[in-house]
């Protein structure tokens, strides 16, 4: 080939990039959830046509008539969103009109603690019938290295219809290539940040496909990281992660320790969080929630095996988390035990079913947990959580609950504050309780012979 000639491929490329640019790229977001919708929001406020794909018709209704069901996300955002050319839809079909695909599903873990790839697998055999040359798939969601060449790709090679191969650096596969990458997601739910202020990750499974993904997310993001591969990329976001969960499981070791020494853990750690580096504060809690935490440090523990390696502090900091809703149950039956009642039919009302403040996100909550601990002690449970009238049945619970008004707390042997919401009103829950074990440190600042904090 002539230095002066390009490949086919090459003019694609170039011409995706150039469709970027002027934002006229089709972008397909796959999984319209906590991830896939702000996602798709922050593209159609750049005036990219944007179309989101999901397998719940609820979802799709539901954002088709200009509605929401997050609630940090306004309807009038997806109306916005609408007037610029915003779709969802369940037909997915509509893939091979998209020039970049971004896939935002979930990974969750087995009840072996093991990676579940039914998601990213049933989302590629969605895409690959629709696949077409010079495409960009991305896949976002949290996962184990080596997922995106091992699991995504091979799908999209096998279940094509055009015999399409994905780009790899040197490999020439004619005019039939689509471009692969793999980019984290860094959603926190409840963090007010902005969410273009995240530097975004990037790792293509080669260059072309690494330019290709900092351009869309250059677009929409304020900086790009290009790392070199995507299980580099795969490694940065359960390094986050994972950081987080060991240190989460330090200071709740600390906590459980610092009660047995009659220490405040919570003033100790204002007081070295003065400390102008060197340290950073993370907080005790009742066990750990959200899909991130709670999970992903399990992939990397589970692909490690494959290397006939432990990881030791993972799995140690997954049992200190995991045992911190038996903490708590076991403080309720104490402090009920001091005031000469049995945990077996008492009433007790457990406030905050989310698994952080001000969300409503229920995803390994740890007040799941808790209320079916406290369920097979005997204790008669209720509920209250400004987020949410019901709780079913989902992956790892069925509960089956309404939400109970604030009203008449003394009528309830116990409330347990597990999720420390801003619209509690505090002083007058402790005021008006028997009462109340505080797990979060939300009653800071009240004393009362009621109240214990654990």
């Amino acid at each position: 080939m002539s230095m002066a000639v390009k490949a086919v491929p090459e003019i694609a490329a170039e011409k995706l990039k150039e469709k970027i640019a002027a934002r006229t790229a089709k972008v397909g977001i796959m999984g319209l959830g906590y991830v896939g919708l702000p996602l798709a929001l922050l593209f159609s406020e750049e005036r990219f046509p944007v179309t989101g794909f999901d397998v719940d018709g609820r979802k799709v209704d539901t954002l088709t008539k200009g509605g929401s069901y997050i609630v940090r996300i306004e309807p009038s955002e997806i109306q916005a969103a609408k007037a610029h050319g915003f779709g969802a839809t369940t037909d997915f079909s509509h893939i091979s009109e998209m020039d970049a695909i971004i896939i935002c599903v979930p990974t969750p873990l087995d009840e072996f603690r093991q990676p579940d790839m039914s998601y990213i697998i049933s989302t590629a055999e969605s895409i690959a019938p629709h696949l077409r040359a010079g495409q960009l798939v991305i896949l976002e969601s949290t996962t184990y290295p080596g997922t995106t060449e091992e699991v995504l790709v091979p799908i999209l090679e096998k279940k094509n219809k055009l015999g399409l191969k994905a780009a790899r650096a040197g490999e020439s596969h004619g005019n039939g290539v689509f471009y692969v990458a793999f980019s984290p997601e860094r959603e926190d739910p409840g963090n007010s940040f902005p969410r273009n202020e995240i530097p975004k990750v990037v790792g293509g499974l080669e260059a072309t496909a690494g330019d290709l993904a900092s351009a869309v997310y250059g677009s929409i993001f304020k900086r790009t990281v290009r790392v070199s591969t995507p299980a580099a990329a795969e490694m940065t976001k359960l390094l986050e992660n994972i950081y987080r969960c060991v240190n989460i499981a330090l200071v709740n070791e600390l906590k459980l320790l610092a009660l047995r020494m009659n220490i405040d853990i919570w003033e100790v750690i204002e007081a070295a969080k003065t400390k102008p580096f060197g340290f950073q504060a993370f907080y005790p809690g009742p066990g750990l929630g959200g899909h991130c935490i709670p999970v992903d440090p399990y992939y990397l523990s589970w692909k490690a095996k494959e290397f006939d390696f432990q990881t030791r502090f993972i799995e140690l900091a997954g049992d200190v988390n995991t045992g911190m809703p038996y903490h708590v149950v076991s403080s309720v039956s104490a402090a009920l035990n001091e005031r000469k009642k049995s945990l077996n039919g008492s009433k007790v009302l457990v406030l905050g079913v989310a698994y952080k403040k001000d969300i409503d996100d229920l995803r390994e909550s740890p007040s799941l947990t808790i209320i079916e601990l406290l369920q097979k002690q005997g204790a008669q449970v209720s509920y209250n959580d400004p987020y949410f009238a019901f709780v079913g049945k989902g992956r790892k619970y069925d509960l089956q609950m309404k939400n109970t008004p604030l009203e008449n707390l003394s009528q309830y042997d116990c409330v347990l504050i597990v999720t420390d919401h801003s619209d509690y009103d505090y002083r007058r829950i402790v005021a008006e309780s028997q009462l109340v074990v505080d797990s979060r440190n939300a009653t800071k600042g009240i004393q009362a012979d009621n109240l214990v904090r654990c």
